[in-house]
């Protein structure tokens, strides 16, 4: 795996093989010393040119957790974009310092994929524009996992701003991939218009379909993105599609709640909705480190590294202990990677 602009790039034994090796990363990250030496020597830079707290910080962590030198570079006032230099300049001057991976975000859908075409390092799209943020999907994934034995037949609904979502674009498709059922529940002018070709059915009544839902998956409603007033008012987005203890009730009792972050409280999930226990959020984040590491690992290490590690691995051994429980795991995971 070279890139990975889209979620549709990954085939379901893909997918699989990204969970099974994020299980080892997750271990990592519950020792003292959240550190392994995998990607030791390699640079990996996070290009934002949109804000982010969560994934920013999330790839951050998983590449030095993996001991890769990691660069950021945001799109701001004080960076070189705004003296004139364009895109594909940025993405050059990088690529000329020797950077292994690039993590972009960018605002209009399909810059991860040019970018792919001017930079030998691998790419990997963290979010562009409205079209997809498969990062997301695949932690989305993971938790589920931790709940769930199989996708085949779960039925998830993904709740809200499907239009302006790049989350919920990944997410089906997805989970479509791993056969899931996938129902999107939202107010018409919450739905695209091409809706109809995602092969997801649609329901514009939450309190009707929430009994039959194994997982509700709620987003963000995105007024930054909306160039018109496509609901009335948040009061009443709030009062007809937004989750709250009464609602929570009419779900079934192994249901989860999931929501990608940042909530707004009180909009589409009540404050005390957020805090219950079905509601995997954190968990959700702590996944994305791991899911991320994975990646990471496999698309600049992984089974390409092997004659490096055997070389390697005598004497690091001797001096380190995490090293050693780290190659014991993964040996565990490999021989299903093929």
């Amino acid at each position: 795996m070279k890139h990975l602009l889209s979620i549709q790039d990954l085939s379901a034994g893909q997918i699989n093989t990204v969970l099974k090796t994020a299980d080892s990363f997750r271990e990592v990250g519950t020792r003292t010393i959240k550190k392994v030496p995998t990607l030791r020597g390699r640079t990996v830079c996070n290009l934002f040119f949109e804000p982010s707290t969560r994934t920013r910080i999330s790839f951050e962590l998983a590449a030095k957790r993996l001991s890769a030198d990691v660069v950021n570079f945001t799109g701001d006032a004080k960076s070189s974009l705004s003296k004139g230099e364009s895109f594909k300049d940025t993405a050059q001057t990088l690529q000329a310092m020797g950077i292994d991976a690039i993590v972009v975000r960018h605002a209009s859908a399909g810059a991860p994929q040019r970018l792919s075409g001017w930079v030998e390092a691998s790419v990997i799209n963290a979010g562009d524009g409205a079209h997809e943020h498969p990062t997301q999907a695949l932690l989305d994934l993971y938790s589920i996992r931790e709940h769930f034995p199989s996708f085949d037949g779960l039925r998830v609904g993904i709740v809200g701003d499907i239009v302006h979502s790049r989350v919920a674009r990944s997410n089906a498709r997805a989970l479509r991939t791993m056969g899931a059922e996938v129902v999107l529940i939202a107010p018409p002018t919450f739905l695209p218009p091409a809706v109809d070709t995602w092969g997801v059915s649609v329901s514009y009544d939450l309190e009707a379909v929430l009994p039959s839902l194994d997982v509700v998956y709620l987003l963000r409603v995105q007024r930054e993105r909306q160039n018109e007033q496509l609901v009335p008012s948040l009061r009443e987005y709030a009062t007809f599609w937004g989750l709250d203890l009464r609602r929570v009730n009419r779900m079934r009792p192994e249901a989860v709640i999931m929501h990608p972050g940042p909530m707004n409280r009180g909009v589409e999930i009540a404050a005390e909705v957020a805090d219950l226990d079905r509601a995997i959020i954190t968990d959700q984040v702590t996944n994305g480190v791991a899911v991320r590491m994975s990646l990471l690992y496999l698309m600049l290490g992984g089974l390409n590294s092997d004659r490096d590690r055997a070389r390697e691995a005598p004497a690091r051994r001797a001096t380190d202990p995490a090293q050693l429980a780290f190659e014991q795991a993964m040996a565990e995971v490999e021989p299903a990677l093929g």
